[in-house]
């Protein structure tokens, strides 16, 4: 009778450990419906513009691979970051502006797979703006004056401006009266253009994507220094993301950038005219201009 009792406690417990047993033989694929891909964009324009733009070349995508995607529009480039160091990762791809995935590649949540192209070249530039009558010339005239920026990581509207300001006699952490986070490229232009600061730095030229909601901006808002060559924000996966599923995701993004409809949807989101395949060599040239002021990436972060 124990033996009995004994052998009907053990099957009893093999049993209620068999849907636990399955469970974990049966995970969820990483690009099913259920477990879909999760794509970060960061704030660049208008969210819902990004926004429309990402889903229409997600859509895309899931017709050309069959895998499943979910993006979202961080509100913050630290927090793409964040999304794609986190265990398990909350983010497997994203497509960062140049500082932001030089961080991320420098803590190893990052590889960059493709590289944007605007207007014919895979690299762009920063530009400096204020009023037309505020009296501001140049980069050395910002002494006191209040600043906004997209975002602290931004490299065209911050890391890059910084450096210039460093080198025209101005240091941003104490000779600027303020520094205001816009939140986007296109709310540094209107902060600037409503006179809510001073100055502001954005990518060239952030000023035509406000056009319609301030016509006279081209005019009101000028240029006061532009920045040297950026390589430009493109498209990164975590590093552990499955080398088969990335090189059709891949794929299938060349060719959608090749169509028409892909065009009007990656300019939609970024102004994207076009994508190339480039490794992390690709921003050693940008690493070397930070080296040279002197400054790491982590004295930047801070």
């Amino acid at each position: 009778m124990k033996k009995l009792i004994f052998t009907l406690v053990v099957a009893g417990l093999i049993l209620s450990a068999l849907p636990v047993f399955s469970a974990a033989q049966k995970e969820i694929p990483l690009g099913s419906e259920e477990n879909p891909i999760i794509w970060s964009f960061v704030p660049s324009g208008e969210m819902e513009r990004v926004s429309s733009g990402a889903q229409a070349v997600a859509d895309m995508l899931h017709e050309k691979t069959g895998y499943y995607f979910d993006t979202n529009v961080a509100t913050e480039y630290a927090g793409v970051i964040e999304a794609m160091g986190s265990n398990p990762p909350e983010a497997h791809m994203a497509s960062m502006a140049t500082f932001a995935y030089v961080l991320a590649a420098e803590k190893g949540v990052a590889d960059v797979a493709l590289v944007s192209v605007r207007y014919g070249t895979p690299t762009y530039n920063g530009q400096l703006i204020a009023r037309a009558d505020s009296g501001i010339n140049g980069p050395e005239d910002l002494a006191g004056k209040t600043f906004a920026r997209p975002d602290p990581l931004s490299t065209s509207g911050w890391i890059i401006p910084m450096l210039t300001m460093r080198a025209a006699g101005v240091d941003p952490q104490t000779d600027l009266k303020g520094i205001v986070d816009a939140g986007s490229h296109d709310g540094v232009v209107a902060a600037v253009f409503n006179g809510d600061v001073d100055a502001g730095a954005t990518y060239v030229d952030a000023r035509t994507r406000v056009e319609g909601d301030f016509p006279t901006v081209m005019d009101e808002v000028v240029v006061i220094g532009v920045t040297t060559d950026i390589p430009n924000d493109g498209v990164q996966f975590i590093p552990d993301f499955d080398p088969e599923m990335k090189a059709a995701i891949v794929k299938a993004l060349l060719e959608i950038a090749a169509s028409e409809e892909g065009k009007e949807a990656l300019s939609t989101a970024y102004q994207w005219n076009a994508l190339e395949e480039h490794d992390d060599t690709f921003y050693d040239p940008f690493r070397q201009v930070l080296q040279a002021a002197g400054l790491s990436i982590e004295e930047l972060n801070n």
